[in-house]
C-alpha cells in the first residue's frame, strides 16, 4: 500500500515541481524584461541631457575636441571597474578586434562626433526629436535579422513614429531641415547601427571589458583629428562652462549611459530598447523647460501623448 501510495502521488509532485519551474522561468523573463526596460529608459534619460550640454558648448569647444575628451574622461571613469576584467580578456579582445573596432567606430567616434557637429547649427529640441528616428532603423536591422515584431510592437512603433514626425514638423507633416538636421539624421542611423551590432557581441567577452575598449579605441581614432583640430582652430579654455559639460557627457552619458544601453540590449533587444528610446523629445522638451525655459505648446503635447502611447503599447508584453 506504501509502494502504491508513494506511486500515485510521485507524478502529482513532479507535475507541481515542473510548473512551479515553469512559473518561476516565466518570472524570471518577465523580471529581465523589466529591468531591460528600466536600463534603456536610464540611458535615454541621461542622453537627452547630453543634447543640452553639447549645444552649450557648442560655441566654446570644437566638436572633434569635445568628443576626443569625452571619451578620454569615459575610459578615465570606467577603468576601475572595467580594467581587471580587460585584462584578464585581452586575448578575447585581441581575439575579436575587428568586431570591436567596428562597434567603436559606429557606437563612439561616428555617432558623437556628428551628434557635437550638428549642436553647432540646430537646437537641442531638434537634436533630441530627431535622435528619435533611430528606433525605426534598429526595429527595420531586427527585422532583416530575422526577429519577429509582432502587431502590437509594430502598431507602437508606428504611433511612436507618427508623434515623432509631428512634433519635428512642429504640428504638420511638412520639414524644413538645416545642415544641422543632416548631420542628426546622420548619427541617428550610426547608432542605430551600434545597437544592432550589440547583438552580434561575442557572449565571452565582459560588459565592462567591453565598454572600456570601445572608449579606448574610439579615443585612438579620433586622435589624429584631434590633432589636426588643435593646429587649425586652437584649444579651449578650461571654465566651469567647458568643465561642466565635457564631465556629464563623459561620466554620466558615456560611462552611465554606455553601460546601462549595451546591458539593456542584451536582456531585451535592439528593437525594443528602441522603442523606449521614443521617449527622448519628451525628456529633452522637459530638460528644455526646466534649464532653458522653452515652453511646450498643445500641439507639442499631444504629439508627446502619441510618443508615450506607442512606448507603452510596444514595451507591454501579452501574458
Amino acid at each position: 500500500m506504501t509502494v502504491t501510495d508513494r506511486i500515485r502521488t510521485a507524478p502529482t509532485a513532479a507535475g507541481t515541481h515542473a510548473g512551479g519551474g515553469a512559473v518561476a522561468g516565466n518570472g524570471a523573463r518577465k523580471g529581465a524584461a523589466g529591468l531591460g526596460v528600466l536600463l534603456a529608459l536610464v540611458a535615454t534619460v541621461v542622453w537627452s541631457g547630453s543634447f543640452v550640454a553639447t549645444r552649450g558648448m557648442a560655441d566654446t569647444v570644437p566638436p572633434v575636441q569635445a568628443v576626443f575628451w569625452r571619451w578620454i574622461i569615459a575610459a578615465v571613469a570606467v577603468t576601475p571597474f572595467a580594467a581587471r576584467q580587460a585584462w584578464q580578456q585581452r586575448a578575447l579582445l585581441r581575439k575579436h578586434l575587428g568586431y570591436v573596432s567596428l562597434a567603436t567606430l559606429f557606437g563612439v567616434t561616428l555617432y558623437n562626433t556628428l551628434v557635437h557637429q550638428a549642436g553647432l547649427t540646430t537646437s537641442a529640441s531638434n537634436m533630441g526629436m530627431i535622435m528619435a528616428a533611430s528606433p525605426v532603423v534598429m526595429a527595420l536591422y531586427a527585422r532583416l535579422g530575422g526577429e519577429r515584431l509582432g502587431a502590437r510592437r509594430s502598431f507602437g512603433m508606428l504611433l511612436a513614429a507618427f508623434g515623432v514626425l509631428l512634433l519635428v514638423g512642429d504640428g504638420s507633416l511638412g520639414f524644413d531641415f538645416g545642415a544641422g538636421d543632416l548631420w542628426m539624421f546622420g548619427a541617428a542611423l550610426s547608432f542605430a547601427t551600434y545597437s544592432a551590432l550589440l547583438k552580434r557581441k561575442p557572449a565571452e567577452i565582459g560588459g565592462l571589458a567591453f565598454l572600456l575598449s570601445t572608449f579606448v579605441l574610439g579615443a585612438l581614432m579620433l586622435a589624429p583629428a584631434y590633432a589636426v583640430s588643435l593646429t587649425v582652430q586652437g584649444g579651449f579654455e578650461a571654465t566651469p562652462h567647458t568643465v561642466g559639460p565635457l564631465l556629464y557627457v563623459g561620466v554620466f552619458s558615456s560611462a552611465v549611459a554606455f553601460f546601462a544601453w549595451n546591458k539593456a540590449i542584451s536582456l531585451i533587444g535592439a528593437a525594443r530598447a528602441g522603442v523606449v528610446y521614443y521617449l527622448q523629445p519628451v525628456c529633452v522638451a522637459v530638460l528644455g523647460l526646466l534649464l532653458l525655459g522653452e515652453r511646450t505648446g498643445p500641439a507639442q503635447l499631444l504629439c508627446m501623448a502619441l510618443i508615450l502611447g506607442g512606448v507603452a503599447i510596444s514595451s507591454t508584453t501579452r501574458r
